[in-house]
């Protein structure tokens, strides 16, 4: 399938999902805009993500379970918003099976410096 973004007006979980179920992947792009990127992940029982080079936000759509952020593990649930900076091991760990998230990319590569 050719990526496609969707307008800004299109963009729902229920979208999103539809289009996930289209790829073979746990994650799918869905708006671009400068240096932002919105994404919709759901992984499948495990979590196998890997630093990222940009600074990123998670808002969680659905589900709950613990949030590993460097060396911190704590709980997360549905509406929560994680920052992860960039570069940082990270991964949801114990979630339950309707998780999802949105995924905020942003700003330079190595992350923005406060």
């Amino acid at each position: 399938m050719e990526e496609q973004n969707l307008s800004a007006t299109e963009i729902t979980p229920k979208k999103a999902a539809e289009r996930l179920k289209e790829t073979d992947k746990e994650f799918i792009k869905l708006f671009g805009h400068g240096s932002l990127e919105v994404e919709y992940y759901k992984p499948d029982q495990t979590d196998k993500q890997q630093p990222h080079e940009r600074d990123e936000i998670y808002v969680v759509i659905s589900g709950s379970g613990f949030f590993v952020n460097g060396n911190q593990r704590y709980p997360f649930e549905a509406g929560q918003v994680l920052f992860v900076p960039a570069g940082e091991v990270h991964r949801f760990e114990d979630f339950t099976e309707d998780f999802a998230t949105w995924v905020f990319f942003y700003g330079p590569e190595g992350g923005e410096k406060a």
